[in-house]
């Protein structure tokens, strides 16, 4: 072999090798960075950072119930803060806060973060929903905190679909089953008419015998 023809083969080597590293890279633990994963909206304000902020709507575009507000606070001060208020500019919408233990103020600790949205965790309902038009919009939502005032930013509507699912709202409420139209057949209007009026006719002698007749009873007589 020439030394021309070993030098081109030595090449060729190399690139196969290099193009096999690349594929095995790419297949490994870093092919999950190549997954495709929501934009959402984020923000910082002093100490209170905020991201993934999205209205999430019904799974069904158009369906009747609540919609909720979903997002991760973070809160990089010493000194927790309260989430006091979530408001939609331009909209009547009452935004309901609950904290993941079901009563009191949704609370971001020190050096800490409160997710919302989804099981187990604090939720921001909006009890009458979304308008179907604003579906695929970005909308401004407001969070109010207790030391870091208004954060604004502005967070996309969707629906609980695909990635959004465990954190979107459940589905209206279905309505109470009609009760029947009559109340059940009154009981018997009186108790039973009562124990028999009187004793039998005759008992038992101490003997264990039976009673005696009308004959027998006069044939005894005559004795």
């Amino acid at each position: 072999m020439s030394r021309s023809l070993r030098r081109g083969v030595l090449a060729a080597t190399a690139i196969v090798f290099s193009i096999a590293s690349l594929s095995a890279c790419g297949a490994g633990n870093d092919a999950q960075t190549l997954q495709i994963r929501p934009d959402n909206a984020a923000t910082t304000v002093g100490d209170i950072k905020i991201q993934n902020a999205t209205v999430i709507a019904q799974e069904k575009p158009g369906a009747e119930g609540p919609a909720v507000v979903s997002a991760t606070l973070f809160n990089a001060g010493d000194k927790e803060e309260k989430l006091e208020a979530i408001q939609l500019p331009g909209s009547d919408a009452t935004v309901k806060l609950t904290p993941a233990g079901g009563s009191g103020a949704i609370t971001v600790p020190a050096f800490g973060s409160v997710v919302i949205g989804g099981k187990g965790n604090a939720s921001a309902v909006l009890e009458k929903g979304v308008d179907k038009a604003e579906l695929g919009s970005a909308r401004e939502v407001v969070f109010q905190l207790s030391e870091t005032g208004d954060v604004k930013l502005d967070a996309f509507v969707v629906t609980a679909h695909g990635y959004y699912a465990d954190f979107g709202p459940t589905g209206a409420p279905e309505a109470p089953a009609a009760s029947p139209s009559g109340s059940p057949a009154a009981s018997p209007s009186g108790s039973p008419t009562g124990s028999p009026s009187g004793t039998p006719a005759g008992t038992h002698g101490q003997d264990g015998g039976t009673p005696a007749t009308g004959g027998e009873q006069s044939h005894a007589a005559g004795h």
